[in-house]
This record gives C-alpha cells, sequence and structure tokens, in this order.
C-alpha cells in the first residue's frame, strides 16, 4: 500500500503553498518541482459509487407507566402497547453488485419497515432486509437495480496501526463526504458498543450518519464498516470504530448461507491478562485470553483446551485479550476450524478447534415476511424444515395460526430444507402464501397475504 503512496510531495506542497499569492485568483500548481500533486480523487472516484445513504421508516414499541390497578385487575382487555413512529439515516456499501447485496449496521435498519437505498447517482431503491446479526451490528440488504458499482473487499488482518484510512458516508443527511486520517489502533473490546467487539480504531472523522458507510484504504479497497464514535454529544473528537472487513466477511457469508448467523463457540470462560493477574498466576506475559473454565462437551475440551491455558493467537493473529478472543471467535461460524495458539506451563502450544454452534441461533422471522413478525425461527438441527423456536402473544405470527414448536417444511408446495430455503421461497412469491406446517404428527396449511 505505501509502495503506492509517497510523503514527499506532501511536503513539497506545504513549501510551495507559502509563497503562493494571497489574492483568491491564485492558482494551485498542477506540479511540484516535476512531481503532481498528490491527491485521494483518482481512487475515490472509483469507490465512492459503491458507498450508498440509507433512508428508514418504522415505528416502534414504548414502555407506558406502570398500571396502578394492574396488581388487582390484570391486564385491561383491549390495552396494546403504544408504538411510535421514527425516520432515521445511515450509509452502506454495496458489495455484489449482480446479486444487489448492500451491508450497513443492523442499528441502521433496526425495527425499520421500510428502507430506502439512495446511490450517489440520484437512484433510489426499496430494499429488503436479507438478515442481520444484533450482536455484531451487522445486517444484509438487498436492493434491484442495474449498473451498480461493488467495492473491492481487503483483508483487513493485513492492517498496521498507522496505515491511512478513508471514511466514506452521509453524515447528518448532508449527502456524501469524504474524511481521511489513519489505523489509530485494532483490536478495540470492552467498549460495550455491541456484545461482540474486535474494532479499528480511527481518527477519520466519523459522525452521525456515517453507520454502515465504508472505511478504505488508498487503494479504495473496504476495510471497515464504520459502527460507533466515541465523543461528547455524538460529535466527532477523532476517535471513531469500524467493524472489520474480514469479520463483516465471515458474518455476511453466514447470512447468505444460512439466512442467519450461525455463531460459532468455543465454549470457555475467562479473563483478559493484565499486570495483577499475571503477577498472581506469576505470569510471563501480560497480553492474551486467560482460560479460567472449560465447559463439558465443548469444542475447547475436545480439542484438550484446559484451565490456565493463556490463548495469544487466532489463525495466527494476536489476542490481547479476552474480549477481543470473543470478538475474533464470535464472527466465524459454526463447524469451521480454527488455529488457537496458546500458552501451557510456559510453553507455547499449537491447537486446532472445531466450533460448535451457539445454542441460541435463532432470528425473527420478520426478516423473511411482515405477517410472521413475532415468531422465531430456526433451521431444524433433527432434520429439514425450518422450527418456530418462539412466538409473542397477539403478534401477527400467532393471528397467522403459527405456534411454537411447529416445523415449516414448505411454501406454496415448494420443500424448505432450512431457513436460507425459507428465505429465497418467499423472496419469489407475490400475493397469498401457504406454509406447510408439520405440528406433531398432523400436517396443515396456514395462509399468510
Amino acid at each position: 500500500m505505501k509502495k503506492n503512496f509517497s510523503l514527499t510531495p506532501v511536503a513539497l506542497l506545504v513549501g510551495a503553498l507559502a509563497f503562493l499569492p494571497t489574492h483568491s485568483n491564485a492558482a494551485l500548481p498542477v506540479q511540484v518541482d516535476g512531481q503532481e500533486m498528490p491527491s485521494l480523487a483518482p481512487m475515490l472516484e472509483q469507490a465512492t459509487p459503491a458507498v450508498v445513504s440509507i433512508t428508514v421508516a418504522g415505528t416502534h414499541e414504548v414502555k407506558q407507566g406502570q398500571d396502578p390497578f394492574k396488581f388487582f385487575f390484570g391486564k385491561r382487555r383491549g390495552q396494546q402497547p403504544q408504538e411510535r413512529p421514527f425516520r432515521g439515516l445511515g450509509s452502506g456499501v454495496i458489495i455484489d453488485a449482480k446479486k444487489g447485496y448492500v451491508v450497513t449496521n443492523n442499528h441502521v435498519i433496526d425495527e425499520a419497515d421500510e428502507i430506502l437505498v439512495n446511490l450517489k447517482d440520484g437512484r433510489q431503491f426499496e430494499a429488503k432486509k436479507i438478515g442481520s446479526d444484533a450482536q455484531s451490528d451487522i445486517a444484509l440488504l438487498q436492493i434491484k437495480a442495474e449498473d451498480l458499482k461493488e467495492i473491492k473487499i481487503a483483508n483487513s488482518d493485513d492492517l498496521r496501526v498507522g496505515d491511512f484510512a478513508v471514511a466514506i458516508g452521509s453524515p447528518f443527511g448532508l449527502g456524501q463526504t469524504v474524511t481521511s486520517g489513519i489505523v489509530s489502533a485494532l483490536g478495540r473490546s470492552g467498549l460495550n458498543i455491541e456484545q461482540l467487539e474486535d474494532f479499528i480504531q480511527t481518527d477519520a472523522a466519523i459522525n452521525s450518519g456515517n453507520s454502515g458507510g465504508a472505511l478504505v484504504n488508498l487503494r479504495g479497497e473496504l476495510i471497515g464498516i464504520n459502527t460507533a464514535i466515541l465523543g461528547p454529544s455524538g460529535g466527532n473528537v477523532g476517535i471513531g470504530f469500524a467493524i472489520p472487513s474480514s469479520m463483516m466477511q465471515n458474518l455476511i457469508d453466514q447470512i447468505i448461507e444460512h439466512g442467519e448467523v450461525r455463531r460459532g463457540v468455543l465454549g470457555i470462560t475467562g479473563n483478559s491478562i493484565n499486570a495483577e493477574l499475571a503477577k498472581a498466576m506469576d505470569l510471563d506475559i501480560n497480553q492474551g485470553g486467560f482460560v479460567s473454565q472449560v465447559a463439558p462437551k465443548s469444542a475447547a475440551e475436545e480439542a484438550g483446551i484446559k484451565a490456565g491455558d493463556i490463548i495469544i493467537e487466532v489463525n495466527g493473529r494476536k489476542v490481547r485479550s479476552f474480549n477481543e478472543l470473543r470478538g475474533k471467535i464470535g464472527s466465524i461460524g459454526a463447524g469451521k476450524t480454527v488455529e488457537l495458539t496458546l500458552i501451557r506451563d510456559g510453553d507455547k502450544k499449537e491447537v486446532e478447534v472445531t466450533l460448535k454452534a451457539a445454542p441460541d441461533a435463532n432470528i425473527a422471522a420478520a426478516n423473511l415476511h411482515p405477517m410472521l413478525k413475532g415468531a422465531k425461527l430456526s433451521s431444524n438441527t433433527k432434520g429439514s424444515g425450518v422450527v418456530v423456536t418462539d412466538i409473542a402473544e397477539n403478534s401477527p405470527a400467532a393471528a397467522v395460526g403459527l405456534t411454537k414448536g411447529d416445523i415449516i417444511a414448505g411454501v406454496n408446495r415448494v420443500r424448505v430444507d432450512n431457513l436460507a430455503a425459507l428465505r429465497d421461497a418467499l423472496v419469489e412469491i407475490k400475493g397469498v402464501v401457504a406454509l406447510n406446517v408439520i405440528r406433531g404428527n398432523t400436517e396443515l396449511y396456514l395462509m399468510m397475504r
């Protein structure tokens, strides 16, 4: 990356500007000492068409005050949760032009009933939510459009502190805006912004509305999805955070394949190594994830990991804390094999671990069809079909007739083996939808419009 960008012309530019006439008609030189002026414009001309702005609208439930008579009389008949409309703005990145896939943050489109994607060329399209993951704050949308421009995705594992970074997004609804800076830190975690954190920190200005936008390198390749800022009143103070592109790619691949994130787990609990713990345990290392307990029959136990081990690398990449370890493992899918480097009794060891599925692998069914709102679905691990793992009282899904434990086996006489197949089947249907449901030993059809 640095071979294509020299700092020398910048220093020359400063010297040249000092001797320019001060009146407004003075023209900047095209060259200084025979060298072209440095500019990000050629790169941005290629990258910015792949970055979009996102407008959302919807309603969300508002908690009501406590009813003093509820203790005596229970919930009054007809009492409904209060809903209030909301509108929001964010950004997104086109990662697949042919399929119209757009990546953004989950918090940008969460609970939205209407999602509009606005391209740099002025076109606007309604987007469909393919899937999302609240723990890592990633969501995948799809639009139907021609002549889209996709962004090339770089391997964020190759980043170093000090690498140049450029943030592209639509802050404050102003329209597409570009800011620049450097990678300030890697593997940031423990910020309590998301449940799974492994952030890139940058001083490229990120503000409200930038969420879901692109963090790119000087080649215009995606290195991260801009997600959060740290500053008073939501303003930029040079500390912004982005989800690494490699983490994003792992999660999106799972959503595309399965319709959900099938998160892999090690089955350990622990703490981050610090000076106090290192002294108490007489350790010669000050960074890593300390394993305090290994769950029975877990992936970690099967791989031979023991309490007292210190995990320092995942697939050859350093791990500085237990939170960073959790973030890296949490973005890798169930069934995938990872190589861990650990310290045991002062000796370095490498072990291969095949991650097991997280026990709560299910998604909100509203992502698939509005009439399924209120249900949670999971691919059937004991056979084919999709299991209704939970259903909310008085929800649209309950009104359709779905109950907890139902297995959706087909849609309009088309068999569905898993969540991905159910999603694909529902995308193609316009009008009445007939769900083929297995309930115990009974087969029935439920109609949705």
